[in-house]
C-alpha cells in the first residue's frame, strides 16, 4: 500500500533526547549531585512522569529535591530545557516531504508534558506535526503497541499505509510486527536513501 501518513519519534530523530542519560550526567556534575542516587531515583519514577501521571515538579521532588539544595528548582528546570537541541536539517527535510506528498505527520513519542510542550513551542513543531500521540497525553508509553493502534485510529490510517520512524530498534521492531512500514533512524542520509524506496500516495492517486 502507498504511504499516506508518517509516524515520527521526536527525541533522537528531530531533536536530541529531552532528558537522556548524557544530560543527567552533566546535571549531576554541574549541580554536584550523587549521580548513582539520581539515576536510581530517575529510573524508579521517570516512566510515571512520561505517562502524564506526575508533573515535572513532582518528578523533581522525587529525583533531585528530596533534600535541601543550594540551587532552585527553576534553575534546574531551565537546565533541563537547555538540553534540547534541534536537528534543523532533519526537520526541514520532513517539512518538505510533507508538502511534496501532502502527508499527515503524527508524533508518536515518549515525552513528559512540560518537556514536550517546551520542545513543541521552542522549535515550532506544530509547523510539521498534525497531532501528538505523546505518552504524557495518552497515558501509555512505547513499547506498548496500543500507542500505535491509537495513532492509526486518531489519524484514520491503516497500518499498511503508514511509515513509522524511530531511533530505538525495539520500537521499530514492534511497529513492524504491528504491520507498519518502519525505519530504524540512524542518520538523515540513510533515512533519505530509505525514503526514496517508499511509495507515497500522491495527488494523482487521490483523484482515482
Amino acid at each position: 500500500m502507498k504511504v499516506t501518513t508518517l509516524f515520527l519519534d521526536i527525541g533522537g530523530v528531530l531533536l536530541t533526547n529531552g532528558w537522556g542519560s548524557a544530560s543527567r550526567r552533566i546535571a549531576a556534575e554541574r549541580f554536584k549531585l550523587d549521580s548513582k542516587e539520581m539515576e536510581e531515583r530517575h529510573h524508579l519514577t521517570f516512566d510515571t512522569y512520561e505517562e502524564g501521571k506526575l508533573t515535572l515538579d513532582e518528578y523533581l521532588d522525587r529525583v533531585v529535591f528530596y533534600e535541601q539544595r543550594t540551587f532552585s528548582k527553576k534553575e534546574f528546570i531551565l537546565f533541563m530545557f537547555e538540553q534540547s537541541v534541534p536537528f534543523e536539517e532533519t526537520i526541514v527535510f520532513f517539512k518538505e516531504l510533507k508538502k511534496q506528498y501532502r502527508l499527515k505527520i503524527i508524533a508518536v513519542s515518549n515525552e513528559g508534558r512540560e518537556l514536550n510542550e517546551h520542545r513543541i513551542q521552542k522549535y515550532k513543531l506544530n509547523e510539521l506535526f498534525d497531532a501528538y500521540i505523546s505518552s504524557c497525553y495518552v497515558h501509555m508509553r512505547k513499547p506498548d503497541k496500543d500507542i500505535l493502534r491509537m495513532a492509526c485510529d486518531i489519524s484514520q490510517t491503516r497500518p499498511d499505509q503508514a511509515l513509522y520512524i524511530d531511533d530505538r530498534l525495539m520500537f521499530v521492531e514492534i511497529a513492524s510486527a504491528y504491520g507498519l512500514q518502519s525505519l530504524h533512524y540512524q542518520d538523515l542520509n540513510a533515512a533519505k536513501a530509505f525514503i526514496k524506496t517508499v511509495s507515497f500516495h500522491t495527488a494523482e492517486d487521490k483523484k482515482e
